[in-house]
């Protein structure tokens, strides 16, 4: 049974977008996929998003998806709100994953714009309400202009928020002004993407955080969305500001490179990457580390 939900937080809070952990051939490390997701549920976590970009979704199988979704679900899905990525730049295909989630047990969906193929504004309500269509799960959009090349427009977001099972925006779009009209036009439930604005993102209405430096802050995002809730503003200002270095850090370099760098110095699952994607070489490692240490974070 998934955690309770409300229309003001649906999947919970504090979410960390995962990272899918490989074995070291590269195969699915289901085992520890399950001990990562439960590590950050104990750290803070009252949801995990699975087969998002930083669960390196763009090459891992449908198969692969599924099962990381159902291992996740069995791990923490009495205690965390468990939202399965479902987006590509196929609708059908996206609708046809937004099913295979369902049926493995995820509790909501998170759809991204569709990249590459750059569609109009009509094509993107088209997209996101027949992956809402698709399923009884409600759904999660993520506008992620830097990424897809398109944004999802204030109007678009309106139109999409008559639907009924789409409830969320998560946005990385680093536009507070379109936030706000968003926000205010939509009435979704709304997610910080950029883990650099999750504080400005609070203060003009945002619900919560889809984080990556949550691999290793969940406690301090906590802190901070805990004391910003209570009205100690100066408070949650602080370990903002205390967190500077650590997202500076993490995103020197793609997220999921810098994410599974850390989480494997601390001995935590993670495994190597997927091409195209590759490690950190000695330097970059080692300006993570001090980044992360200005930060708090000892590697």
């Amino acid at each position: 049974m998934a955690p309770t939900s409300t229309p003001t937080a649906p999947f919970g809070r504090v979410l960390t977008a995962m990272v899918t952990p490989f074995t070291a051939d590269g195969a699915l490390d289901l085992d520890g996929a399950q001990r990562l997701a439960a590590h950050l549920v104990d750290a803070g976590n009252d949801g995990l998003v699975v087969n998002g970009t930083t669960g390196e979704s763009p090459t891992t199988s449908d198969t692969e998806k599924a099962q990381l979704v159902r291992a996740v679900v069995e791990a923490v899905g009495d205690r965390a709100f468990v939202v399965a990525g479902a987006g590509t730049n196929d609708t059908r295909h996206s609708t046809e994953l937004a099913r295979q989630a369902e049926s493995a047990g995820a509790h909501a969906l998170l759809a991204v714009t569709p990249y590459y193929n750059k569609p109009p504004q009509e094509g993107l309500y088209r997209h996101f309400t027949a992956i809402a269509d698709a399923t009884g799960l409600p759904v999660m959009l993520y506008d992620i202009p830097g990424r897809s090349g398109v944004p999802i427009d204030t109007e678009t977001i309106v139109r999409l928020a008559e639907h009924p099972r789409i409830v969320a925006n998560k946005d990385a779009k680093g536009d507070l002004g379109a936030a706000s009209w968003a926000m205010s036009r939509s009435g979704l439930a709304w997610y910080s993407g950029d883990d650099m604005l999750n504080l400005p993102l609070l203060s003009i209405g945002a619900t919560g955080f889809v984080s990556v430096v949550g691999h290793l802050v969940s406690a301090e995002l906590r802190a901070l969305l805990d004391a910003y809730t209570s009205g100690d503003v100066a408070k949650a200002a602080e370990i903002h500001q205390r967190l500077l270095p650590v997202y500076t850090g993490m995103f020197r370099a793609q997220g999921v490179v810098t994410a599974k760098t850390a989480l494997a110095l601390r001995g935590l699952p993670a495994g190597p990457l997927r091409l195209p994607l590759v490690e950190l070489d000695q330097a970059a490692t080692e300006l993570l580390r001090r980044d992360l240490a200005a930060g708090g974070v000892d590697l």
